[in-house]
């Protein structure tokens, strides 16, 4: 652990680490609106908004159109950075014809960022593509290929404005939702193979833009944040095939490297519950038969997916592409998700066998294993708390509390908590950025708020001065930062 701070005469010194990095964060598809419909452009979701799957995401909350509206907004919290999305559909509507006024109009994003004095994290990929590549793009053997090709395109646009990059967000949160539990388009379940063949040209795809961002800024912070699933073939196997090579790994020993990595998270970061014990045992099985880095000689689209990305990784000028290990914490317990029909929840009572978003619970306690977990199987590489918020609904303007009785406020002060003790006990976290700034189209649906701000659809997309269940989130972040900025830990207790 770093020696404390010399105390200043002037003022506290500061809780946190002087390059400790706060921030809120949005992506493209969910905020900018003006997707999907008549003359605009065409994403993978196109279908699903079409056909009624999902509720259209319409004018999203008109990001795109106040963009310097909502930039005020974060810098009055007095963060530091902005993790924004650029949208591969809006720049690239047709293949080969490129948008300049969209790019343009990204550039000015970054720039109204700079202007603020916040930094702009700009995500390359956020779960989504343009339409014309299919919905089943990421099993095409050419996928990564053509992702690299529109990185190598669109980053030098940015460059002078963004030195801080996410390649694809939650590859495995996309693979999943895709191809395991039916809720991306084209909507597959228990689809294993396809699943594990998307995963790995969506690695290889990271990797590849990876190396053009490093080869244009050879200083950049690039990254692939994952989404905490606590079974370790859905989340930490992905990560350890990344960073395998840089641990002197050679690609014959993968597979008893990642058993003895799979042993060392479980003892590390585990859970007691029978479900997620037999969740795991059947993950395993799967992926046991269908992810071995052996070839398997049969020549399958998964295999040469496979194939692809451990030469990608093996042949790489770069040991590890990953500059740091940034994670999406929300609830990681995989059996927490389940919920048993007709159960109370906000609002109402679930009829699914799926838990509600809203219901997911929070566990500040939980967050910091995670911190504590991380460091130590990462051999002291820096952390990133990409991705950190809690859920409320609101249905036809109308906002339902949740039932376990929290609220944003409490969530911030006990989470952001809860990561100040993990660095007390020496991880070394570099950031906290809060999803979101303000409510946004949660993947098929409004009713998810996640906003320090809500906003008010009702009355034409109208930012509140609260979050969307009427607490002062976003005076509750603004008073964390300030106080943890000049040594005043009072901001994370309670009123």
């Amino acid at each position: 652990m770093s020696p404390a701070p010399k105390k200043s005469t002037s003022s506290p010194a500061p809780v946190i680490p002087e390059d400790f990095v706060f921030g809120v964060a949005i992506s493209g598809y969910q905020a900018e609106g003006g997707f999907n419909g008549p003359g605009e452009p065409a994403n993978n979701w196109e279908r699903f908004e079409r056909t009624g799957r999902v509720e259209p995401s319409g004018m999203g909350v008109q990001w795109w159109d106040r963009i310097d509206e909502y930039l005020d907004l974060a810098h009055g919290l007095g963060v530091d950075m902005v993790r924004l999305g650029i949208e591969w559909a809006r720049i690239e509507p047709q293949e080969g014809s490129y948008d300049e006024e969209a790019i343009a109009k990204y550039r000015a994003m970054m720039q109204g960022c700079l202007d603020r004095s916040m930094q702009p994290m700009v995500t390359l990929h956020h779960f989504t593509h343009p339409g014309w590549l299919g919905e089943d793009y990421w099993l095409d053997s050419d996928s990564p290929a053509r992702f690299a090709e529109f990185v190598r395109r669109i980053v030098p646009e940015f460059t002078q404005y963004c030195n801080n990059w996410i390649t694809i967000n939650e590859i495995n949160a996309l693979s999943m939702a895709t191809y395991l539990f039916g809720l991306f388009p084209p909507a597959r379940n228990f689809a294993f193979s396809e699943a594990t063949t998307a995963s790995a040209n969506l690695l290889h795809g990271h990797v590849k833009a990876y190396e053009i961002i490093h080869d244009l800024q050879p200083g950049a912070l690039v990254n692939t944040n994952s989404a905490e699933v606590s079974i370790y073939e859905l989340n930490r196997m992905l990560i350890d095939t990344l960073v395998a090579r840089s641990q002197g790994v050679k690609r014959d020993e993968l597979d008893n490297w990642f058993l003895s990595r799979k042993q060392e998270w479980y003892s590390k970061i585990a859970s007691p519950k029978a479900l997620e014990a037999l969740g795991r045992k059947a993950v395993g099985r799967a992926y046991s038969k269908i992810s071995s880095s052996e070839h398997s000689g049969k020549h399958s689209r998964k295999d040469r997916a496979l194939e692809g990305l451990y030469g990608a990784i093996y042949d790489s000028p770069y040991e590890s592409t990953l500059d740091f290990i940034g994670f999406d914490f929300y609830d990681p317990v995989s059996a927490n998700h389940v919920s048993f029909p007709g159960q109370r929840t906000a609002g109402g009572r679930n009829w699914s066998l799926a838990k509600p978003l809203w219901d997911d619970g929070p566990d500040p306690v939980a967050l910091g294993g995670y911190c504590d977990g991380l460091w130590s199987i990462y051999d002291g590489t820096p952390l990133w708390v990409i991705e950190n918020g809690m859920c409320t609904r609101t249905k036809g303007g109308i906002a339902h509390p949740r039932i376990d009785g929290w609220d944003r406020p409490r969530y911030l002060r006990e989470n952001i908590a809860a990561v100040v003790r993990a660095m007390d006990r020496g991880a070394k976290i570099k950031g906290y950025l809060h999803w979101s700034l303000v409510d946004n189209y949660e993947w098929g649906s409004y009713q998810p708020r996640f906003g320090l701000y809500g906003i008010d659809r009702e009355r034409g997309c109208k930012i509140m001065p609260t979050d969307a269940a009427g607490h002062d989130a976003g005076g509750q972040y603004k008073k964390i930062i300030s106080g943890l900025k000049t040594g005043d830990l009072s901001v994370l207790r309670g009123p």
